[in-house]
Formats: structure tokens, C-alpha cells, sequence
């Protein structure tokens, strides 16, 4: 169990969570939440940080977005609620049940964060 909660403070921290959102992170951990619970869980605890406008600048400036396309995707992004920051780490926490590393992980998280809107 401590392995698994250190691999996901890993994830997070690669992900470049917000403080906050590793907090949900570990609510719902502690809830034992996966799947659409888990997404829904991590979308309004986020939002209840208020770490939706703040995900997702962190988000663009990730993607280096600039100008109208920035604002575009910050806009698209505070709708959603922040929901690609939550569903990368759902996607990273399937990537881990499967055992996937290297270039079969990274492949199959950018898949599922795609499909799920990401």
C-alpha cells in the first residue's frame, strides 16, 4: 500500500499537480473512488479548491499557448472544470493497475487522456 501511495505522489508530482489537487488525489484514495466516481470526485474537488482557474493557466503554459489560442483553451478548460488534469491522473492510475511502463504507458495515458477529453 505505501508503494502505491508513493507511486502516485510520484505521478502527481510529475504532473505537475497543484498542491490541492494531490490533496483530492488522496481523498479519493482514501475513498477508494475509480473510474467515473473518481473523475467526478477529482472535477468538483478541484473546483472546490478553486484549482480550475489555476490548473488551467498552469495547463497552457504547459502546452506554451499563447495569444487567442490561450484564451481559447483557458476558457474550454475552467468550463470543463480542469477535467484533463483529472483525467491524466485517472489515466496514469489505469496505466499503474496495467503495469505499463515506457513507451506502451506513455502511448496508452495520451490515448486515454484524449478519449477523455483531454
Amino acid at each position: 500500500m505505501r508503494t502505491l501511495a508513493t507511486i502516485l505522489t510520484l505521478a502527481a508530482a510529475a504532473l505537475a499537480l497543484p498542491a490541492h489537487a494531490a490533496d483530492c488525489e488522496a481523498q479519493a484514495k482514501e475513498k477508494k473512488l475509480a473510474g467515473a466516481a473518481y473523475n467526478s470526485f477529482m472535477k468538483k474537488c478541484t473546483a472546490d479548491a478553486g484549482g480550475g482557474a489555476a490548473a488551467c493557466e498552469k495547463q497552457a503554459d504547459d502546452k506554451k499557448l499563447a495569444g487567442a489560442a490561450r484564451t481559447s483553451f483557458i476558457t474550454k478548460c475552467e468550463k470543463d472544470g480542469g477535467k484533463p488534469a483529472a483525467a491524466g491522473a485517472a489515466c496514469e492510475q489505469q496505466a499503474d493497475a496495467k503495469k505499463l511502463a515506457g513507451a506502451a504507458r506513455t502511448s496508452f495515458v495520451k490515448k486515454c487522456t484524449a478519449d477523455a477529453g483531454g
